[in-house]
């Protein structure tokens, strides 16, 4: 597992058939192969045996800066790596799209933010985004260590760009990783994502 300080840089690669798959709670998560920066390959696959979140994310957006410049999300991915848990952000804005940035761009983004994902997964074709159903920055998914996607929806309950209203919320993403870590299944599996609209390729 990486420190906070060394992001996995990752670009991702789905087959055409898995872009436009529905993903189900209590179904396996869609599979996905990724290449890493400096050529590594690894799949959802790979990683059994653990929990796994999935961040959609884009730097510009006033949602996601919220819960970074107010360091709820950084809490959240130190929090989950402390516990086991991989936490993968995902860029799937397209170039000349808002959000887009290269490897070198997202870690040192990360860098500035204290953010701290186990990895950065690269989607500038949308195929993970749209295999996933990924709508808004952030939106969040939970996979089991057996590979089923045990939650998809907002990181919590109160859909504003103001910092003030995360104490207020209910942490959905906090919540469903403690169902998940005591074997129960997650009490609200399925919730409303929010944000800004993720920027996918034309």
């Amino acid at each position: 597992m990486p420190s906070k300080c060394q992001v996995l840089l990752l670009a991702l690669s789905v087959g055409a058939t898995a872009a436009f798959a529905a993903a189900s709670v209590d179904q396996p998560a869609p599979a996905f192969t990724a290449t890493t920066a400096d050529g590594r390959s690894v799949d959802l696959d790979s990683l059994r045996g653990k929990t796994v979140v999935l961040e959609w994310t884009n730097h510009d957006c006033p949602y996601v800066k919220k819960h970074y410049d107010s360091g709820n999300i950084p809490a959240q991915q130190k929090d989950a790596a402390a516990k086991g848990v991989v936490w993968l952000q995902v860029i799937s804005s397209a170039p000349g799209q808002q959000g887009h940035v290269d490897g070198a761009t997202a870690a040192r983004l990360n860098t500035s933010r204290s953010a701290a994902p186990s990895g950065v997964l690269l989607d500038p074709t949308g195929a993970i985004g749209k295999a996933y159903g990924a709508q808004t920055t952030p939106h969040m998914y939970v996979i089991t260590p057996t590979g089923q996607l045990a939650y998809k929806g907002g990181i919590d309950s109160i859909a504003t760009a103001r910092h003030e209203d995360i104490a207020k919320a209910e942490p959905y993403v906090k919540l469903a990783l403690a169902d998940v870590a005591a074997g129960r299944k997650v009490a609200q599996a399925s919730t409303r994502p929010y944000g800004c609209s993720i920027k996918y390729a034309s």
